[in-house]
């Protein structure tokens, strides 16, 4: 037990300096590594030196519980992300909506730039679909993401006027929200596209909000981020659960 505990806490640590290492991260989630690598590094103490078992017995059972209730969530909700990961959308749809994320100095983020890549090659393959692009401007970001992804598909040749700018939305409800305000969510055909680890919240919520017609279109993630932003896509399911958005 005491060796399991360093062990996880030195995997955390090791993974939280590569992800720094990349430079691709988004968001300072990362840093939830180093709150495991110090969460399982005091339970291996507290093992060693036999402090855990001076606890009650009935708080030692209360932890193991709400622990097991955890793992058991983490692992229902990890298997419904990952069952979304193959989305392929459908052909011929009325629009697409691309759904933002960082934008640097430099240009998209990798994982913005998936997203590009996979609502290009749709939008080249299909001439009739129209694209809504989704993303208001965050204080570390240059320009808004939507006119970052306007720069970069218009900069690909695709057509202007079939791209859309929505640059208010600052999450992915909003995104969803005000993207409808450009198109019939009952009548038109709407495909979501995102990165594959973002695709089931993506299409749930797109579904409460009253799109009838909706499908997705995953993108990949990137290898090195893909633990950190699996486990950051937990929370985000879980608090739109809590505040009724799925």
């Amino acid at each position: 037990m005491v060796m399991l505990c360093y062990v996880l806490a030195a995997l955390c640590l090791v993974y939280c300096v590569g992800v720094v290492a990349t430079k691709a991260a988004g968001t300072k989630f990362y840093l939830i590594w180093l709150a495991g690598t110090a969460l399982f590094g005091l339970l291996g103490f507290f093992v060693q030196k036999g402090l855990w078992m001076r606890l009650p017995i009935g708080l030692r059972a209360g932890i193991g519980v709400l622990s097991g209730v955890g793992i058991a969530c983490l692992c229902g909700l990890l298997i419904l992300i990952g069952s979304t990961f193959s989305a392929k959308g459908e052909r011929q749809l009325s629009y697409i909506i691309v759904l933002g994320a960082q934008m640097k100095q430099s240009g998209p983020s990798v994982v913005l730039e998936k997203r590009l890549c996979r609502a290009y090659t749709y939008l080249t393959e299909n001439p009739e679909t129209l694209c809504v692009l989704s993303g208001g401007q965050g204080s570390n970001e240059p320009v808004s993401e939507a006119q970052g992804m306007y720069d970069y598909l218009a900069g690909r040749g695709i057509e202007k006027e079939r791209i859309i700018r929505e640059d208010q939305s600052v999450n992915t409800v909003q995104n969803l929200k005000y993207s409808a305000e450009f198109l019939d969510r009952e009548q038109d055909s709407v495909c979501i596209v995102s990165n594959n680890f973002h695709m089931f919240r993506a299409r749930r919520l797109a579904e409460k909000l009253g799109y009838q017609k909706v499908c997705g279109l995953a993108a990949k993630g990137d290898p090195v981020l893909m633990a950190n932003n699996m486990l950051r896509e937990f929370f985000g399911v879980m608090k739109d659960f809590i505040y009724g958005n799925l």
